[in-house]
């Protein structure tokens, strides 16, 4: 029997891998690997360590084993392959720069050794190569890039999981306890295994759950914070759990409302935000509008810690972070919104942002977290124009009414009136003491206020606009 090499990497799933499949639908013993290789934030480590442990819980229950490796992937993958005596390996493609290099080389070395390289399209639903427009370009804006996909549409074959897989018992594994991916002192994951299952079965289940209800009032409610009506798929897409067909063919499926197309729709903004990074390699560091590159960012710490930790006074950017910070996701709306305060209102460089959701994010994404971090900036492919201001306390009232997202999430306003819950300094001093609120001691004050900020980010914009 012939043996391949299966190379995991952000495909973490049995269920329609075409990389497991092709080596199991071949006949080989497969030897099944996930190299630690690239820096990934310590909320991704957390959610990596708990999927690496359901994936190689899956395999075993199906005859194969997963081995462990930490280092240079250009120098495992070959020895790997040489040394188990492989005639292929197989693995998804990626679309982040530093894999496609390194692709690169192992290519040419398996080569050298007579040994296949086979890359499948695991991760998204289109090659990003290949999407381009009618005079041979890219896409630089979403609406047509999206036309086209749906134009294109998705392929319908999903590979069902192997009943067995045949593994190879003696290759050497690191052990995943050694690899210190969970924390430990101070254990700040508690949020986390409250809300997440990650794995496979996670996913899935995740995925049942949204298509059951959610997902048909899903082009109004994804925008309310407070209540669940978005899929909070993202993080199982992301480490590859669940694949993003199953994902689409399984939402179509669900029916033809304005919720499910919305739905698909989002998916394709990742697919969009993979075809910006292929085009654009350096994404999460240089602007795409080559102008923001003079933007006369402010350089205030203060600020920066205030925002990261959920304490600029302004409660919908507060309780933004919180979630983030406690649980390793937040809202969509609420991203937008506060990723709009830090770049607009206190002018602080958007690489900043980019860099804390990176850490933060469990589902922290190259692609999407560098695109959407640019597109709230102004100076990305189609992103909002930059003098789109957002107003925390309007988007606040918009769209948490009843303040029940501020309130889960910042109790020291709890106490307040929905008409001021958005905005607690202009709540009369009785109104505050019935709350139990000093502004400034038992919750911040403003750090800056809306109109200041507003006009100093507009005048910054003028002056790289000139």
């Amino acid at each position: 029997m012939t043996r391949s090499v299966v190379w995991f990497r952000n495909d973490l799933r049995l269920a329609d891998n075409p990389a497991l499949h092709a080596a199991v639908a071949a006949g080989d013993e497969v030897v099944a690997v996930y190299i630690l290789d690239q820096g990934v934030g310590a909320a991704s480590r957390w959610w990596l360590h708990h999927s690496l442990t359901a994936l190689g819980r899956d395999l075993a229950a199906r005859g194969g084993n997963l081995v462990l490796r930490r280092g240079d992937p250009r120098e495992i993958i070959p020895d790997l392959a040489r040394a188990v005596g492989a005639a292929s390996v197989h693995a998804g493609r990626s679309f982040e720069p530093a894999w496609r290099a390194a692709d690169r080389d192992i290519d040419a070395a398996l080569k050298t050794a007579g040994i296949a390289f086979k890359r499948h399209l695991s991760a998204m639903l289109f090659v990003p190569e290949k999407m381009r427009t009618q005079a041979g370009g890219y896409y630089g804006v979403y609406s047509p890039f999206a036309r086209a996909c749906f134009a294109a549409g998705v392929p319908d074959e999903i590979f069902a999981p192997p009943d067995h897989v045949p593994g190879v018992s003696d290759v050497d594994s690191d052990a995943l306890a050694d690899w210190a991916l969970l924390p430990t002192r101070p254990d700040w994951a508690a949020g986390l295994r409250e809300s997440w299952t990650p794995g496979e079965a996670g996913a899935r289940r995740r995925l049942d759950e949204f298509l059951a209800g959610p997902v048909h009032a899903y082009d109004e409610a994804r925008n309310l914070p407070g209540i669940a009506g978005t899929s909070k798929l993202s993080p199982h897409v992301h480490f590859g759990e669940i694949s993003p067909r199953t994902v689409w063919h399984a939402a179509a499926a669900a029916g033809e409302g304005k919720g499910v197309h919305t739905f698909l729709k989002e998916l394709l903004w990742r697919e969009f935000s993979i075809s910006l990074l292929w085009q654009h390699p350096d994404l999460d560091k240089r602007p795409i509008r080559a102008e923001f590159e003079k933007m006369p960012w402010a350089d205030d710490a203060k600020a920066l810690w205030a925002w990261r930790r959920g304490r600029t006074g302004y409660p919908i950017v507060d309780a933004g972070m919180r979630e983030l910070w406690r649980t390793g996701w937040m809202h969509n709306r609420v991203r937008m919104i506060a990723a709009s305060f830090l770049v607009k209102h206190l002018l602080i460089p958007w690489q900043e942002g980019e860099a804390w959701f990176w850490d933060t994010l469990a589902e922290a994404d190259l692609a999407a977290n560098a695109a959407s971090w640019q597109w709230v900036a102004g100076c990305g492919a189609d992103a909002a124009p930059y003098f789109r201001i957002f107003n925390p306390v309007l988007q606040g009232k918009k769209f948490d009414p009843q303040g029940i997202y501020v309130r889960k999430y910042v109790p020291e306003v709890a106490g307040l009136p929905d008409e001021h819950v958005h905005a607690p300094w202009e709540a009369p001093a009785n109104v505050l003491a019935a709350a139990g609120i000093a502004l400034g001691e038992t919750y911040p004050a403003p750090i800056i206020g809306l109109a200041e900020g507003r006009a100093r980010a507009l005048a910054a914009y003028e002056q790289v606009r000139h």
